[in-house]
C-alpha cells in the first residue's frame, strides 16, 4: 500500500515535470521516497501504531509529501541557496520548513 501511495505522488509529479529538459524520473522517485520517510519521522509514531495505522495516517500528508519532494527535486544543484540573482533577475526560495506546515508529532503520554 505504501508503494502505491508513493507511486501516485511520483506519477502526478511526472505529469507535471516530464516536459522539463533535464527531467529525471529516477531522481524524482528517490525524492518522493525520501519525503515520505521524513514526514513519517516527523510524525514520530509510537510503537503501538501498526503499519496499517501509519499508512492510513500518512494519507493525510499527501500534499506535504508532494511539496517536499517537488521542493527537493527543484533544488537539485542549488542546495543551500536561499536566493539567486543574475542578469537583473532575482529568485528567492521559500524556506523548506514551510513544506512541513501542519505536520506535528503524535503526542505521547508519560506514565
Amino acid at each position: 500500500m505504501m508503494e502505491d501511495f508513493i507511486k501516485s505522488i511520483v506519477d502526478e509529479l511526472t505529469i507535471e515535470l516530464k516536459k522539463e529538459v533535464d527531467f529525471d524520473a529516477e531522481i524524482l522517485a528517490l525524492k518522493v521516497s525520501n519525503a515520505y520517510r521524513e514526514v513519517k519521522l516527523a510524525r514520530n509514531y509510537p510503537s503501538s501504531y501498526s503499519d496499517e495505522m501509519i499508512e492510513k495516517d500518512m494519507q493525510n500528508y499527501y500534499s506535504n509529501i508532494r511539496a517536499i519532494a517537488l521542493y527537493d527535486y527543484n533544488k537539485i544543484g542549488a542546495e543551500g541557496q536561499t536566493s539567486y540573482s543574475a542578469d537583473g533577475e532575482s529568485i528567492k526560495y521559500v524556506d523548506r520548513k514551510e513544506c512541513f506546515s501542519g505536520i506535528v508529532a503524535i503526542a505521547r503520554t508519560v506514565l
